[in-house]
């Protein structure tokens, strides 16, 4: 009993000699004091090459500017490295086997962003974590602003590709050896778990290599995305394809006035600036044409077509009411002539036919009567013939010209419908030709730019087969 009690007391004693405290344990790395700690490698000997252990996870995506094809991200750095002259027993600090001090006692990589071309407001890291075995644990937070060079071939379906290069500074493979600390897959469903935004995109996969250039370690992480399209399909896409069907609609209107002509120029320059707002948002750099582009332009091209359809009908029309115009004020004319020419030729007949028979009367003398007698017998007996005669002849002229009028009017009448009908009929053939065609290609334009936005790109960086490919076995925790 008596000597428990003095154990007890010795080992009470013990524990009071030793340091219990993170000072006393600062104290002794002589972390307080020693600057060395900050302004060279940490190695015992300078052959030795450093490595550090990166891992980085998709925080939020900020903002992609397609203009200036910047990228805007945040992500979460985590870095593992071996300083060799921090290392101390937890039995003699009471178990302490983790520290937090500030970043700012000991050496850290000089790690940056290849791509990174502005430095982003992100709150700075204070405190590393150290490790009794000499591993020393670095986090913090960076919202790096850095360039893609963005395929936009099949925006508003497209699939970007951005990559963040990270490097040392100032050292060479030699000195400073980067290393992947989790695979693809595992920093992919990292990425999915802890992203908080991710704007009008959504996050599909984080790939992850490490290569050496030029005597220079390099890991290289790449985060491909999908562009929401539903937002583009509601105010771009779908606008366009109404604006059509009301240039089909408009072959409904009649071409005979001028409401046809300007309701197609109005469609036409709605089109027009739909372009103009699609121009702001696609960057002029890129290398192919994108498809949005050549839909705009195709149905910029139908409803041109359309609009110059309707112009030549116009005009053709026009065209007919002028020689309408013309043959009417003709025939105008002809029958003014006609009627004065008419009744003189009836005058002429009807004094020709008097004469015929005075001659007649004076010439059926007999060689054994008198001029004087027969001529007073005629007097007598044929004056009533004459009338008759004259009275016949008349009415044959009457008739004679009744049915020559009847038969021209028939005549122009049958050549003006002919004049007249023509190029009413060749508008209305028109028309129909022309909106079967149009239906055709607008149908057969939409398809082909159907097909061409669903086909997958075959340079495309996405990778469907990686996309869901995340093991939760196995993970590693991150501190």
């Amino acid at each position: 009993m008596l000597a428990g009690f003095f154990f007890l007391l010795l080992t009470d004693d013990e524990s009071s000699k030793r340091s219990c405290s993170y000072r006393d344990l600062l104290k002794h790395l002589n972390l307080t004091k020693n600057e060395l700690h900050t302004m060279t490698l940490p190695v015992r000997n300078h052959l030795s090459t450093m490595h550090i252990q990166l891992a980085v996870l998709l925080y939020a995506i900020l903002d992609v500017v397609k203009k200036d094809q910047k990228f805007v991200s945040c992500i979460r750095i985590f870095m593992s490295w071996k300083d060799e002259y921090i290392h101390w027993d937890p039995q003699d600090f009471c178990g302490i086997e983790t520290m937090s001090i500030s970043s700012e006692l000991i050496w850290k990589p000089d790690v940056i962003v290849k791509e990174m071309t502005d430095q982003g407001k992100a709150p700075p890291s204070p405190y590393l974590i150290l490790r009794n075995n000499s591993e020393v644990v670095f986090k913090k937070y960076m919202v790096v602003v850095s360039t893609c060079r963005m395929h936009v071939y099949k925006f508003p379906f497209d699939i970007q590709s951005c990559n963040l290069t990270f490097r040392s500074a100032m050292h060479l493979d030699k000195a400073i050896k980067f290393e992947i600390m989790f695979d693809s897959s595992t920093t992919t469903e990292w990425s999915h778990e802890s992203i908080q935004t991710q704007s009008e995109w959504l996050f599909i996969n984080m790939t992850v290599t490490d290569i050496t250039v030029r005597n220079k370690s390099y890991v290289i992480y790449t985060i491909s995305m999908k562009r929401r399209s539903l937002l583009y399909i509601v105010n771009f896409l779908l606008p366009i394809l109404f604006f059509l069907c009301l240039d089909l609609a408009s072959f409904l209107v009649s071409d005979s006035g001028g409401e046809k002509l300007g309701f197609k120029v109005t469609v036409l320059l709605a089109v027009t600036v739909m372009q103009l707002i699609l121009n702001e948002i696609l960057p002029s750099s890129s290398d192919r044409t994108p498809l949005i582009a050549i839909y705009c332009i195709g149905m910029f091209g139908l409803m041109l077509l359309s609009l110059l359809e309707t112009i030549v009908v116009m005009y053709l029309m026009e065209k007919d009411s002028e020689s309408q115009d013309n043959d009417a004020d003709r025939d105008q004319s002809l029958r003014k002539d006609c009627g004065d020419k008419e009744s003189k030729v009836s005058f002429h007949s009807c004094f020709r036919e008097v004469k015929k028979l005075h001659c007649a009367c004076i010439c059926d003398v007999s060689p054994g009567e008198a001029p004087s007698e027969r001529l007073s017998l005629a007097k007598e007996g044929s004056s009533s013939q004459l009338t008759e005669k004259c009275c016949e002849s008349e009415k044959l002229s009457d008739e004679l010209v009744e049915a020559m009028k009847t038969l021209s009017l028939l005549l122009s009448s049958r050549k003006k419908e002919k004049k007249t009908g023509y190029w009413t009929r060749m508008t209305k053939t028109i028309n129909k030709v022309f909106f079967i065609f149009y239906i055709i290609a607008a149908s057969v334009f939409l398809v082909c730019m159907f097909i061409m936005w669903s086909t997958p790109e075959k340079n495309s960086a996405y990778n469907s087969e990686n996309c869901h490919d995340c093991h939760a076995a196995g993970r590693p925790t991150l501190v």
